[in-house]
């Protein structure tokens, strides 16, 4: 054997071909060239490398040389060939490796976010890639203007920024639905507020929600569903915040549990507001402006760029159409509750 780390049987037909190439010049036949890539592929299969399969061949060559007619040239051609047929079914084995390697990857984080798959199979999957389910995981989820895919520059430039900060780290990088996904022990936030920095940068100032660390298999689709929550309120609250997490926006959520009986609040404490000049949105904005600037007239006035007296004459409004004082502590929670849940409920809408 020409090389000890290869079996005999990849090198199987190489003796023959080149005492026949010495003897008549010959160069390999259709069928010889198929045994190579055959032979070829089943070494890439067996996990053999193309360099020290390589080498193999070229210290068999050495071995076997016979003497013949034919010149050097032509014999160091039927090798040529051989070993190209050879490297060419190698690398056609690896790059179907590599596809199902992605597919199966692909269909992995599929279920994982989802939970569409058995709950200890999925967990047996997470082994191979590097996760373990058993433990608290929690899901960073970060969204730009453009869509991405998982082989796109961005994924992996911040692939390489966690990679090259902590190592692997039971670390999973990816992406659904155009986002940027990260999934890493819950113990270990260091990691996912990283990744909030670099997927921020890396997407031109995108946002990032980061959901709460979830125990079990099923943790990571909560944790996912949470961070996609979290946008989802962030982009119809409007907030400006680049990272939000999930902990923080909890009451949102609780809010909106009872959608009737926020609804029915909103119509109540602000449906009068419909009657102002303009309709009722000016008016809801001048409360948002009010209630995120601390309820200083001053602040909320510079935000909407209007003087005091305007913001102050809008308040007043306010409280003559709906009873309600924006600066009465008893008024100002329903109003601001019932604010918030205009917000969520997209009311009033075109259509009011």
């Amino acid at each position: 054997m020409a090389d000890q780390d290869i079996p005999e049987e990849y090198l199987d037909g190489l003796a023959r071909i080149l005492a026949e190439a010495s003897a008549t010049g010959r160069r390999l036949t259709r069928d010889e060239l198929d045994s190579r890539r055959a032979l070829g592929e089943r070494a890439a299969e067996a996990g053999h490398g193309l360099r020290a399969l390589v080498a193999a061949h070229l210290a068999a060559t050495r071995e076997n040389l016979p003497g013949g007619t034919a010149s050097a040239g032509q014999i160091l051609a039927a090798v040529e060939q051989a070993v190209d047929a050879f490297a060419e079914g190698h690398e056609r084995a690896q790059r179907v490796a590599v596809r199902q390697e992605a597919t199966a990857r692909r269909e992995f984080i599929d279920d994982l976010l989802h939970g569409r798959s058995d709950l200890g199979l999925l967990a047996q999957r997470a082994e191979r890639f590097g996760l373990r389910l058993s433990f608290e995981h929690a899901v960073a989820v970060a969204q730009g203007e453009v869509a991405h895919d998982e082989g796109d520059a961005v994924p992996r430039e911040v692939e390489r920024a966690l990679i090259g900060r902590f190592g692997d780290r039971s670390i999973l990088l990816t992406t659904k639905d155009g986002r940027l996904v990260c999934i890493a022990p819950g113990d270990q936030d260091e990691i996912l507020s990283y990744f909030a920095k670099q997927a921020h940068a890396a997407t031109d100032g995108g946002r990032v929600a980061i959901g709460r660390p979830q125990p079990g298999p099923g943790g990571v689709v909560q944790s996912y569903e949470e961070a996609l929550n979290a946008l989802d309120l962030a982009e119809r609250l409007e907030l400006d915040d680049p990272v939000l997490r999930a902990a923080d926006l909890l009451v949102y959520p609780v809010l909106t549990r009872d959608r009737q009986a926020m609804a029915d609040l909103v119509q109540s404490a602000l449906g009068p507001l419909r009657e102002a000049r303009g309709g009722a949105q000016p008016l809801i904005d001048t409360l948002t402006a009010y209630f995120d600037s601390g309820c200083v007239a001053a602040e909320a006035a510079r935000r909407m760029a209007l003087s005091v007296r305007a913001l102050t004459y809008r308040l007043e409004r306010i409280h003559r159409l709906t009873g309600a004082d924006p600066a009465d502590p008893v008024h100002r929670y329903m109003l601001q509750t019932a604010v918030i849940g205009a917000r969520l409920l997209d009311w009033p809408d075109d259509d009011s």
